[in-house]
């Protein structure tokens, strides 16, 4: 299988709105509850913890699909790290809804489990401790995928791409969770 071909089959994959499409089957327009955002936080408000779960799961795995299988080809780091990259930016910027997405943690999430399976579970581990203390999917969030490269770089082991792949993640993600950080800055975080 050709770069290109991987790239941009994890694009379209990433693209999938799953939450849009469970909460559509339910009778739910899902921009139109909570943040109007497609991800797993607000298929909860919408439609209860058992969807965003399946959601999440979902969400994870359409990152972690290509990038697993760039893996088991054996590619070089740089092409698979790029696949992961794709898969993320077409949750972020979908081509089913005129490049309005969602933030890109739940696919972050399976892009990592595919790259390091035990930073990812840390990053993920963290994230529901600050969920479970503070309440807040959006710091929680934050703190997990900014971990994530950090527990890389501790465990060892992983390629320079990959690295550089969590870093710009990391940013991207930060920058999807601008109005969410604006709020938590002035007081007025959502508690879940």
């Amino acid at each position: 299988m050709s770069a290109v071909l991987l790239c941009l089959l994890a694009y379209v994959a990433g693209s999938i709105p799953f939450g849009l499409i469970f909460a559509r089957a339910k009778g739910v327009n899902l921009r139109a509850v909570g943040s109007g955002n497609i991800g797993a936080t607000n298929v909860a408000r919408a439609l209860g913890k058992k969807w965003a779960i399946v959601v999440l799961l979902a969400d994870a795995a359409k990152g972690f699909a290509p990038v697993a299988l760039g893996r088991h080809l054996g590619l070089p780091p740089r092409t698979v790290a790029l696949a992961g990259l794709c898969a993320i930016v077409g949750h972020m910027f979908t081509i089913f809804l005129r490049g309005r997405g969602g933030k890109g943690v739940a696919t972050s999430l399976g892009v990592a489990l595919a790259l390091s399976p035990l930073a990812a579970l840390c990053g993920f581990g963290l994230y529901i401790a600050a969920y479970v203390l503070l309440r807040l999917s959006s710091v929680g969030s934050l703190l997990g995928i900014w971990s994530f490269p950090v527990f890389a770089v501790l465990l060892g082991g992983m390629p320079g791409p990959y690295l550089y792949l969590a870093t710009a993640v990391a940013v991207l993600v930060t920058m999807r969770h601008r109005q969410n950080i604006g709020r938590l800055l002035r007081g007025e975080g959502k508690k879940a």
